[in-house]
C-alpha cells in the first residue's frame, strides 16, 4: 500500500459528505418549495454511496494461512476474497419519488388545485436535520482519521534522526 493510500480513502469520505451535506441542505432550502422551474413541487434528492475498490488477487490463488505475501495489500486481498477498500464515492443523487408528497388544504395559496389543495414537497426537515448531524460526524471522522494517518507518516519520518 502506498504511503498516501489512508490520505486519498479520508479525502474521498470527506468528499463525499461534503456532497450529502449539500444535498440536504438543498432540501432544507427547498422544504416549502411548491412550484419549480417545471411547475411541480420539489421533490426530496438522496445521495447513494458505493466503495470504491481494488479488485483482483495479486497472488492468483487462494493461499493457506501460512502461507508468506509479499506485501500487506496482498494478504489483506487474500483475506477479503479478493476485494480491497480503497475509500467511498458518490454513486447517484436521485430524486425520491417513493416517499409521498406533502398535501395540505389550503384553498388561498397560488398554487392550490382546484379542489383547494396545495402538493408540498416530501422533505421531513426533522429527518433532515437528523441526516445532517449524521454528515457532519461522518466528516469528523474522516478527518480524525487523516490527521491520523498524518501524524504517523510525520513520526515514520522522524524515526532516523
Amino acid at each position: 500500500m502506498a504511503l498516501f493510500t489512508s490520505f486519498n480513502i479520508s479525502a474521498s469520505g470527506m468528499t463525499a459528505q461534503q456532497l450529502r451535506t449539500d444535498v440536504i441542505a438543498e432540501n432544507i432550502a427547498n422544504a416549502d418549495t411548491t412550484r419549480t422551474s417545471d411547475g411541480t413541487a420539489y421533490v426530496k434528492k438522496n445521495v447513494v454511496f458505493t466503495e470504491k475498490t481494488l479488485t483482483g488477487t495479486a497472488l492468483g490463488k487462494k493461499a493457506s494461512v501460512y502461507q508468506s505475501y509479499s506485501t500487506f495489500a496482498d494478504a489483506l486481498r487474500m483475506a477479503n476474497g479478493g476485494i480491497v477498500g480503497n475509500g467511498v464515492k458518490v454513486t447517484s443523487v436521485y430524486e425520491d419519488t417513493n416517499t409521498d408528497m406533502n398535501i395540505v388544504y389550503d384553498p388561498s395559496h397560488p398554487d392550490a388545485d382546484e379542489n383547494g389543495y396545495v402538493t408540498y414537497p416530501n422533505v421531513n426537515v426533522v429527518q433532515e436535520m437528523t441526516d445532517l448531524i449524521d454528515a457532519s460526524r461522518s466528516y469528523e471522522a474522516n478527518i480524525s482519521a487523516f490527521n491520523a494517518a498524518k501524524t504517523m507518516a510525520q513520526k515514520g519520518l522522524t524515526i532516523g534522526e
